[in-house]
């Protein structure tokens, strides 16, 4: 969850306790909102949405990425596997500015140095991160949430806070249908199952229309229907966003790799193969490292 669209939460959910408090109309929806400094909008002439090249980020000595270098093509789903420890978490934490690497470059677009911008810029820029964990406010509607995450658009806040346009409705109508929540628009998102609660989150993001979605062991947790739907939901997005799935769950991997597209293992901070799923399961170092025999 980008840092804006938490401050935009907690100011949510101020306004939620203190309707709790006081049996009276919300009221006006003013708000506060740090002003941020937009980045010009990243360029895609070349099919190229993001580049990492030599990425090095060490803690007290140990090299969580040695010389890391992925290229991720517009539109495209990528999958990264590897075993725990790989730098997977790492690489995501230099993408969205939370880590700074000690060496290396990172490029959105051909245009735009990830290493200049922070955590903040780089979130509106158009690249939507999701954490293993869901974090969704657990006190608002599903609506409520997706209407919150809008607002986070800067764009959009004015007229939002006034009230929500026709188009506005419709997107978040778009949304929930596209993340199986349309039936549950106004249940509390503390109710939603687990599986419930990541399409929620992941329908955050996509309120705010990202270009780079990056998805950190999206199924964790969820049952085997859960995952199905989720694959069928990532599958949806590919050529509309470029998407970069870290996943454990070979099954749900499988479901998303038919065919040609590429998976990246990663081991000890740098690629380890690159290729077809079948490519990737038959290198003898894959299977030694992270697969098993």
């Amino acid at each position: 969850m980008t840092p804006e669209l938490q401050q935009a939460g907690a100011e949510a959910l101020q306004r939620w306790r203190q309707k709790e408090q006081v049996s009276a109309s919300s009221g006006g929806r003013s708000a506060s909102f740090g002003r941020l400094v937009h980045a010009h909008e990243p360029d895609f002439a070349h099919g190229v949405a993001l580049y990492l090249d030599d990425i090095t980020v060490s803690f007290d000595g140990f090299k969580a990425l040695n010389a890391l270098s992925l290229a991720i093509n517009v539109g495209e789903l990528r999958c990264i596997i590897g075993p725990n420890g790989a730098g997977k978490t790492t690489m995501m934490d230099v993408i969205t500015g939370k880590t700074r690497p000690d060496l290396g470059s990172a490029s959105f677009g051909q245009n735009i140095d990830l290493l200049r911008l922070r955590e903040n810029a780089i979130a509106q820029i158009g690249i939507g991160r999701k954490f293993q964990k869901p974090t969704v406010y657990e006190q608002l509607s599903v609506f409520e949430n997706l209407e919150l995450a809008l607002a986070a658009d800067r764009r959009v806040r004015a007229s939002l806070f006034s009230r929500l346009s026709g188009a506005q409705l419709d997107r978040i109508g778009e949304v929930m249908a596209l993340i199986h929540l349309l039936p549950e628009a106004q249940r509390t998102a503390g109710l939603l199952s687990h599986g419930q609660k990541q399409w929620l989150e992941i329908g955050m993001l996509l309120m705010q229309d990202p270009k780079l979605l990056l998805l950190d062991e999206p199924v964790a947790g969820m049952t085997d229907e859960e995952t199905e739907r989720t694959a069928e939901l990532f599958l949806s997005l590919e050529g509309q966003h470029s998407l970069v799935v870290v996943e454990h769950d070979m099954k749900f991997v499988e479901q998303l790799t038919e065919g040609w597209k590429k998976v990246t293992v990663l081991h000890e901070g740098r690629v380890l193969a690159e290729g077809t799923l079948a490519d990737v399961q038959a290198n003898e170092q894959v299977v030694e490292v992270y697969l098993g025999r």
